[in-house]
């Protein structure tokens, strides 16, 4: 059934023809600077922009009616925006057009028990599929991102990476099927076998190819419970051995979920000791680190799925994943807890950063991939000498496999069978209560100066760059691929003006 919509009138933008093509629409438009000042700002906080109108989509109809609407305009650009969790204002569109995808959100979760899947809605959070396979199937998707008030095709058109994704590949390799609103204003139903061109160049395409509108994950069966597990170690080459070791073991001498990060050698609670026990009881006893332990340690974290065992039983699978190990004893940590709250386990950090004020704050995080050969020298130099202080909040190191990504799609990531993820995930005070936000961003971008003039093989995760040229060394040999992509699926354009990769224009051959 066809809602009737009360659209706001525009208060700055006069161009008659994309509001009139607009009315078509089923879902809602809002011009007002309310509506548009939120769509103008994300999780970063670093970025202000002002949109002509939001747009609340109530089907890829609507989608499709958005960006048909732009073409009718030399220069009105669209963005897709999910939960706004984008760091740098890659989903902004100034004065353009921003498709609010929440507006096809969490109802739109359907699972398909018999054939183990869900056809998910681009705007739904991946909490909201989680709720609904587990609580109502006992299924559940095999790869994740650790924080789940993301939405489905935010994370697919980057990556979605986790500490599943050693095993089963980032989210980008668990999805069988996409429905896609092109920058064409085409609505096409994708896979690797239909439309594979285009299926390909959504998944980790950053927004510039078309919209997920529906996805269809494979699912499996959930585990009723979790192990969670972190030990400590004073020295990098020990951890990052016991990370790969296990990474590449089997999954029956495996761990379901392998991830690790640094912290300080010292009691500060937010950077060092205490912010690695994982229940309230817990102590981290000092004397038991080795009296040559350096200014930062080492936490590898993993985790065992299982269906209500015996906890003897799980205890001897545990020993016997992890007699190789070579931690430091007596700074092992681990509780069991629901599979679920596993999951949502950094729900509760938000809703602790949301009561101090620090989850509105600004976000200057910086995300790499960085090749197994330099992450030696990374760790010398970046994690012992610049961050050897912390940074306010986790810093994540862990082992990923190239053997579990798809190489057709439009990911980029370094040479050689294994790469680390880095996340610097700063939840620092605002100002001036803690630094300013100009000297982390110096930090995040003296960092990336030290991997270029170093000559890592290193590549940005979300990445950001503010010129074309600069986007072309990114994607390295791929860039051909991209821009011929691009010219196919997005010719004028369009779409994710806020990535910055191309400029709005009516000719394909301008992108090239």
């Amino acid at each position: 059934m066809i809602a009737f919509i009360e659209h706001s009138l525009p208060h700055e933008n006069n161009d008659a023809q994309w509001q009139e093509a607009l009315k078509e629409i089923q879902g809602t438009v809002d011009y007002d600077s309310i509506f548009t000042s939120l769509a103008g700002k994300d999780f970063g906080g670093m970025k202000r922009t002002k949109p002509a109108a939001v747009v609340r989509p109530a089907s890829s109809f609507d989608v499709a009616t958005v960006i048909k609407a732009a073409q009718t305009t030399p220069n009105l650009t669209v963005a897709a925006r999910g939960n706004g969790h984008s760091i740098n204002g890659q989903a902004m569109a100034n004065k353009g057009l921003v498709i609010d995808m929440r507006a096809m959100g969490g109802d739109h979760v359907v699972v398909s028990a018999e054939e183990s899947y869900a056809d998910v809605s681009g705007g739904a959070l991946w909490e909201e599929v989680l709720k609904r396979c587990v609580l109502g199937y006992g299924l559940a998707p095999r790869s994740w991102t650790d924080y789940l008030g993301l939405t489905v095709g935010g994370t697919l058109s980057n990556a979605g990476v986790s500490g599943q994704s050693f095993r089963y590949g980032p989210q980008t390799s668990n999805v069988t099927e996409l429905e896609v609103v092109t920058g064409r204003g085409d609505t096409v139903i994708c896979s690797p076998f239909l439309h594979s061109d285009l299926f390909f160049s959504v998944l980790g395409g950053l927004g510039q190819f078309g919209v997920i509108t529906r996805a269809r994950i494979p699912l499996q069966k959930a585990p009723d419970m979790v192990r969670w597990i972190r030990l400590v170690y004073s020295e990098f080459d020990e951890f990052t051995r016991d990370a790969e070791y296990l990474v590449r073991q089997p999954k029956e001498d495996s761990f379901d979920y392998v991830e690790g990060f640094v912290f300080v050698n010292s009691d500060d609670p937010i950077n060092g000791w205490p912010s690695v026990t994982l229940d309230s009881d817990q102590w981290f006893n000092p004397d038991f680190l080795p009296p040559n332990s350096g200014s930062v340690l080492y936490c590898l974290e993993l985790a065992l799925h299982f269906h209500h065992h015996h906890p003897s039983h799980v205890d001897s699978e545990v020993e016997r994943k992890m007699e190789a190990l070579k931690y430091v004893e007596g700074l092992r940590f681990s509780v069991d807890l629901s599979y679920m709250d596993f999951l949502l386990r950094v729900k509760k950090v938000e809703q602790q950063a949301t009561a101090s004020g620090i989850w509105e704050a600004p976000h200057p995080w910086l995300n790499l991939f960085v090749s197994k050969r330099d992450i030696a020298d990374f760790d010398r130099t970046v994690f012992k000498k610049i961050l050897k202080g912390g940074i306010g909040g986790p810093m994540l190191v862990y082992p990923l496999l190239r053997s579990r990504w798809d190489s057709r799609t439009s990911v980029v990531i370094p040479e050689g069978e294994i790469f680390y993820l880095v996340a610097l995930l700063r939840f620092t005070p605002p100002y001036p209560s803690g630094p300013p936000v100009t000297e982390l961003v110096d930090e995040n971008k003296e960092i990336v100066r030290h991997c270029t003039k170093k000559g890592y093989d290193f590549k940005l995760y979300l990445p950001h760059y503010k010129t074309q040229h600069e986007w072309k060394q990114h994607f390295g040999s791929q860039w051909p691929q991209f821009a011929e992509r691009k010219s196919m699926f997005d010719p004028m354009a369009i779409l994710a003006p806020g990535q910055k990769i191309f400029s709005r224009t009516h000719k394909s051959s301008q992108l090239l």
